[in-house]
């Protein structure tokens, strides 16, 4: 199994998350640019892989993991420490069971403070905005997930910032696909967050997955 690691500046977080990887888990850390030594934190730590992808953006930091991973099926996860490694099986079961084509981990809140309010309402309104159009009802647009690694590329993923996780679920449903969600808990992430832990981070999320929408 791979677990797909977008990484910008991470050094803090890294050896916690690969340190709590499941046996059988192998660990492809795809660096967005770090300056922080990410990418040799997460060497000496134990990581299968490391990429380093020079166009910066998160969606093309987890698409430059997912072609360099090699698994039948493959994890994603954020690797700020806000999502526990350990609970990728939970995930990833029903994939491997053949009971669903794409698991998403929804998000538990188990520590104040994880998610702010501004960033979960910002989910909130898209994911009701994605049934409303025709989509799939989910909970959470949660970043921890798993599914088939051919059928992931087959799917024609295109946008490479924010809006990749939720073209994924888009185009996945588009496609037939069986969806489900379990939930996982969430906690507070490892140093500064860049992305939806800050008001400028949530808009810049928003405003790429609404074009997605569009």
């Amino acid at each position: 199994m791979d677990v797909v690691l977008p990484v910008l500046d991470e050094a803090e977080a890294l050896p916690w998350v690969l340190g709590r990887l499941p046996a059988g888990y192998r660990a492809v850390v795809a660096d967005n640019g770090s300056t922080d030594g990410s990418a040799e934190v997460a060497r000496r730590h134990g990581a299968g892989i490391v990429v380093h992808e020079v166009r910066r953006g998160f969606g093309a930091a987890c698409f430059a993991g997912l072609r360099a991973a090699t698994a039948d099926v493959v994890c994603f996860m954020d690797c700020d420490g806000s999502m526990d490694p350990r609970d990728l099986p939970r995930v990833a079961g029903p994939v491997l069971a053949g009971e669903a084509d794409l698991v998403l981990g929804a998000r538990r809140v188990a520590q104040r403070g994880a998610w702010p309010l501004h960033a979960r309402l910002a989910n909130r309104v898209l994911v009701r905005e994605l049934a409303r159009r025709g989509g799939p009802r989910l909970e959470d647009l949660g970043p921890m997930r798993a599914a088939g690694r051919e059928a992931l590329l087959a799917l024609g993923i295109e946008d490479r910032r924010f809006g990749w996780p939720l073209e994924m679920v888009v185009r996945a449903h588009r496609a037939g696909w069986r969806l489900a969600e379990v939930g996982v808990p969430y906690r507070e992430r490892e140093g500064r967050s860049k992305v939806t832990g800050t008001v400028r981070g949530t808009v810049r999320t928003v405003r790429d997955m609404a074009a997605v929408l569009a």
